[in-house]
């Protein structure tokens, strides 16, 4: 396998005058969890169609497990395997017929074909249901299928969007443990496309952040929580009256302050101590019972670049 799974270079796409995406210039490295974050109407999905070779770049160009977008597109399809907005089952087939029916799309042959949906349906707790009509199974368990018929060829790659949306916590839980083990066990490289946060926090060893087709920071996550995010305090006591909280919000060292009754959050500006802030709240009659520290999460990050990109964009 290539060593870089998907390298692009200033890809571009616009729809009419909607400008889709802008000059995207991204390597994924092979056999990681890569998160591809953003809000809604960001590119995300449009980034993953034009990977696929099912929209063609106005710009620029991509390869995909070395594979020429453009020109190579079947083979990329035949290498990748895809989770888009549709599960692409057969609600009124049992789970078995599902990846049969895949399985001669694929022209497996009969001796791979049975041990690998028996492997796949086992490591995703799905094979003592494998003769069940899809239709009466749940939204997890439907996705949890969907994942098995795309990664049913033994793709190098496979792209996910949004995979766990709509689910419970605990499907959803239970659907992201299933992904990385077969990530980790298999080797696969993984595009992932979410709005939950903590979900790529936990999943991913490499994000991107794009914001209304550009792309606006690329690391690992413990890396961007450091660069972007601000370390915050989270004080525990009493007595945090309306006018501390407020001569507070004024601080220098303060970008803001979260007020939860028996503590409060403060949101501090990056590589600030938080010492001489506990002081004065001691010294303005707040009775201080602990303070932890703790840098930013993803989500805290996220949010920042969205901020600092609308200023941009408004001045």
């Amino acid at each position: 396998m290539n060593s870089i799974a998907i390298r692009t270079t200033n890809l571009s796409k616009s729809f009419g005058t909607n400008v889709a995406l802008e000059q995207l210039n991204l390597e994924v490295p092979a056999g990681v969890v890569f998160g591809f974050l953003g809000p809604n109407g960001s590119g995300k999905t449009t980034t993953i169609r034009l990977l696929l070779g099912l929209h063609q770049p106005d710009n620029g160009s991509a390869a995909v497990l070395g594979y020429d977008v453009k020109t190579q597109a079947d083979e990329v399809r035949a290498h990748c395997g895809a989770l888009m907005e549709q599960t692409g089952l057969y609600e009124r087939m049992t789970a078995l017929n599902n990846l049969e029916f895949y399985a001669r799309i694929w022209a497996l042959p009969k001796e791979r074909k049975d041990k690998r949906i028996k492997d796949l349906l086992g490591e995703l707790g799905l094979w003592d249901r494998r003769n069940e009509i899809v239709g009466g199974w749940s939204r997890g368990m439907k996705q949890k299928l969907a994942v098995s018929r795309a990664m049913l060829h033994e793709p190098e790659l496979i792209f996910l969007d949004e995979p766990t949306a709509g689910l419970d916590p605990v499907a959803a839980a239970a659907l992201r443990d299933d992904l990385e083990g077969l990530a980790r066990n298999r080797g696969v490289t993984v595009f992932l496309t979410t709005h939950n946060l903590s979900e790529a926090e936990k999943m991913c060893q490499l994000v991107a952040v794009i914001r209304q087709g550009k792309l606006l920071q690329i690391g690992k996550p413990e890396d961007l929580r450091r660069q972007t995010g601000a370390p915050q305090v989270t004080v525990y006591g009493s007595h945090f009256t309306a006018t501390i909280l407020a001569e507070l919000k004024q601080q220098p060292d303060v970008q803001t302050v979260e007020d939860a009754q028996d503590h409060i959050v403060i949101h501090l500006n990056k590589k600030t101590s938080s010492a001489p802030l506990v002081t004065w709240l001691v010294g303005k009659g707040v009775q201080v019972e602990e303070v932890q520290s703790c840098q930013a999460s993803l989500e805290d990050v996220f949010l920042t670049l969205m901020e600092e990109e609308k200023n941009v964009e408004s001045n």
